[in-house]
């Protein structure tokens, strides 16, 4: 999903959150990186799912 050049609030991208599941939507902090932000917010990167252990 990329970026429109112009974005207005109430219309903007969201995305939702591998952690906790609940939809999150574009913040300005995130205008270079959109395409990388995974996690609505530290707290959900902090606490992210582990990978399952190979056996």
């Amino acid at each position: 999903m990329s970026t429109p050049s112009r974005l207005v609030k109430g219309n903007l991208p969201t995305k939702i959150c591998l952690t906790c599941g609940r939809p999150f939507e574009y913040r300005k902090k995130w205008r270079n990186c959109w395409e990388e932000v995974k996690y609505c917010g530290e707290k959900c990167q902090r606490n992210k799912p582990k990978p399952p252990a190979a056996s």
